[in-house]
């Protein structure tokens, strides 16, 4: 009697196992399935192949008439359809298209669950009538998903009455998923290629030369414009290290005296003068990640941008010495008449307030032309080099001397100007006089610029073989197109809260003192974020 308790009937047994083995069989089915789908998908980043691709390999594996995808647009704000096989009628080349919220697919992506229907006749939810020309008798509306939400909604269909299973239906969910993430794949990769394609378009057929070099210091791109303007040939320069590439030494130097001197990553700009008489601006701006913050460090590499501006340098010398003519024949006149003024006024009502003012309109407009023919002088005789002796003297004394002049003026701003110099600064061989009006000069652009109640810096340090003199402000900063024209002679950047004034050629005459001590200005600058501006001189 036990022993019959404990056993088993064995047509029992055998039902229990052939059971079991079709669920297995159903399970290694349905991963067999899906499996096939993923791979199938995944082998292409061409968009429209694996949109085709893949409702290929869904009707090979669910037994139904017809199915389609639809992706979401959401510029657009509607689901379109992209692709279908089996259907009677073509809704691709004129694709359907639905609002997000409209109809049975804005339900499946608003609840995010799949959708099964049987005929649609009749059917209220149904957003686009002409779609019951199918006549489908059951379909199966079902999420794709990518990233933790809903791309698309990949739909199968048939043309009788049918019956999903649950099993199917999560196989085609498991699937709709593989297809969204695959789908979105292709479409990054479709949008990162017409984007390079476009990038490139811009960078070949762009008139200014352009060089990339990746962060080893190895040029990775130049375009057709520098490969003319440099005597560079591509399949011979791409590769090399920035310094071996055969462009001219004048650029080479410049170049190294940019990227080994500067010590952030905001562009800085440079000019080249070639031996040949030819005149190069140029743009050296660090390589960011995608995405990044303009304050972000760089990736190491470097985009150099250079134009050939001769035909303006041309053009600004020869309206330079019109210019410088004119101040010269009109200085004589100018003094005679300011001294006529002056003796006239003891002639003059000065109780009478209208002729007082205008006494002084006049007296005011001579001065500034005045000062507006002493600064055109002065420029010339820097470039000229006139009265240009240096001497080899401890900078630190004066920048302290010419930090406590300006005092005055930052005062009456109520502008804090603090003085940031080392103790000991090595030597360096000065024009005393004209560097005390360069550094003069950063000064009083930085007081005139940046608001009352503002911070400004005058700075040394050391760097390399250069001494670096700089002054940094928290003004408004200076507005991107107008960044590089701005150590031009008569070139004033205009801004709303500032308005222009002086000659514009403070920063011209810095420049020119700069390079005549062998030396460079660099300056960096952002909208809303101040500047600063700087001077490297060599050291003794």
């Amino acid at each position: 009697m036990e022993n019959t308790s404990r056993s088993q009937d064995p047509v029992s047994l055998l039902q229990q196992n052939r059971v079991l083995t079709e669920e297995i069989q159903r399970r290694v089915g349905q991963l067999a399935a899906i499996n096939t789908v993923a791979t199938t998908v995944s082998q292409s980043l061409d968009l429209d192949l694996t949109l085709n691709t893949s409702l290929d390999a869904v009707l090979s594996i669910v037994p139904v008439d017809a199915a389609g995808i639809s992706l979401i647009d959401e510029a657009a704000g509607r689901l379109v359809l992209r692709a279908q096989r089996g259907w009677k009628y073509d809704f691709v080349t004129d694709p359907m298209s639905i609002p997000l919220d409209k109809g049975l697919s804005g339900q499946v992506i608003r609840e995010d669950r799949l959708i099964v229907t049987g005929d649609l006749r009749g059917d209220q939810r149904l957003a686009v009538p002409a779609f019951t020309r199918e006549k489908i008798k059951a379909q199966a509306l079902v999420p794709m998903h990518a990233r933790g939400r809903v791309v698309g909604i990949l739909s199968v269909m048939h043309h009788l009455e049918y019956t999903f299973e649950p099993e199917q239906l999560d196989v085609l969910k498991a699937i709709a998923d593989q297809i969204g993430v695959a789908l979105d794949n292709a479409r990054l990769f479709e949008e990162t290629h017409r984007q390079e394609t476009r990038l490139s378009a811009i960078i070949q057929s762009a008139a200014d030369a352009i060089i990339v070099t990746n962060p080893a210091g190895e040029i990775s791109l130049i375009n057709p414009a520098a490969q003319h303007l440099l005597g560079l040939r591509a399949d011979s320069t791409l590769g090399l290290p920035l310094e071996k590439a055969t462009l001219p030494v004048e650029v080479l130097h410049k170049l190294h005296d940019v990227l080994h001197g500067s010590t952030t990553t905001t562009p800085s700009v440079l000019d080249v003068s070639l031996e040949s008489g030819q005149v190069l601006a140029g743009v050296v701006s660090h390589l960011l990640p995608a995405g990044a913050p303009d304050q972000a460090q760089g990736t190491g590499g470097r985009v150099i941008l250079l134009r050939d501006v001769s035909h303006l340098k041309q053009a600004e010398e020869t309206r330079m010495q019109f210019i410088q003519n004119a101040a010269h024949d009109l200085r004589n006149p100018l003094g005679v008449t300011l001294s006529a003024l002056v003796m006239l006024r003891d002639s003059l009502p000065m109780d009478d307030p209208t002729v007082a003012e205008i006494y002084d309109i006049a007296i005011d407009a001579m001065n500034r032309m005045q000062v507006l023919l002493d600064d055109l002088l002065e420029l010339e005789h820097i470039q000229g080099r006139h009265n240009f002796e240096t001497q080899r003297v401890d900078p630190r004394p004066i920048l302290v001397s010419v930090y406590r002049e300006m005092g005055p003026l930052f005062a009456a701003q109520e502008q804090t100007c603090v003085l940031e110099v080392p103790s000991r600064l090595p030597e360096v061989n000065l024009a005393v006089d004209w560097f005390r009006r360069a550094v003069g000069n950063y000064l009083s652009n930085a007081n005139k610029y940046t608001q009352a109640g503002g911070q400004i810096k005058l700075r040394a340090c050391v760097q390399g073989k250069e001494l670096l003199i700089e002054v940094e402000d928290n003004g408004p900063g200076i507005p991107l197109d107008t960044q590089e024209r701005l150590f031009d002679r008569f070139y004033r950047a205009f801004s709303s809260t500032h308005p222009r004034r002086g000659s514009g050629l403070g920063l011209a005459m810095v420049k020119s003192v700069a390079e005549a001590h062998g030396g460079r200005v660099y300056f960096s600058s952002k909208p809303g974020r101040g500047s600063t501006f700087g001077m490297a001189l060599p050291l003794a």
